[in-house]
């Protein structure tokens, strides 16, 4: 069984670099950017710049919209960054396909043999979207990053620069 740790947080609450921090304590780590290519987004463009900044160059890069076939494969440790990207890649997906997607994801993220540092975006703790697609992806996000808690052996959430320990301060909702 894999050690998975998972930190969640809001925008700009911290989560990359504290995980980015939690990984640069390892060796061979591969960094995995979930993400779709932007090349008219400038914003989109400078947020990847200021990431790349941060990086250790000895750190191998993935980029990548599908993640579940990079995972199949031990490479030693991974960081993924971020849940979001994957989420948005199953948005077009009718409910059990995407499903089945979270499950396969679960699967191979509990098999993984190495350290595994995941990203995930905390949403919908505001207003709810007046878009059908907004509420998938707040949803799907939701339900994905309370899957991957029952599996990790680290949670983490971040507010406001701070990391937070969730794993000793819980009560589990039955």
């Amino acid at each position: 069984m894999s050690h998975i740790i998972l930190v969640s947080g809001g925008v700009k609450s911290g989560k990359s670099e504290f995980a980015e921090y939690l990984a640069s304590k390892e060796n061979n780590v591969t960094y995995i950017a979930l993400s779709e290519s932007r090349p008219n987004d400038n914003l989109w463009k400078e947020k990847i710049r200021v990431h790349q900044l941060r990086r250790p160059k000895s750190w191998r890069l993935i980029e990548t919209e599908n993640l579940i076939p990079i995972i199949k494969v031990d490479m030693g440790v991974l960081l993924i960054d971020s849940l979001g990207g994957f989420i948005v890649n199953s948005l077009k997906k009718k409910d059990e396909d995407w499903q089945n997607c979270l499950n396969n994801l679960l699967y191979y993220l509990a098999s993984y043999k190495s350290k595994i540092i995941i990203v995930g975006e905390q949403t919908g703790w505001g207003l709810v979207s007046e878009y059908k697609i907004g509420n998938i992806y707040t949803d799907r996000l939701g339900i994905c990053l309370k899957e991957i808690t029952k599996i990790s052996t680290e949670n983490w959430i971040t507010i406001n620069g701070k990391a937070i320990k969730l794993d000793n301060m819980f009560f589990e909702i039955p």
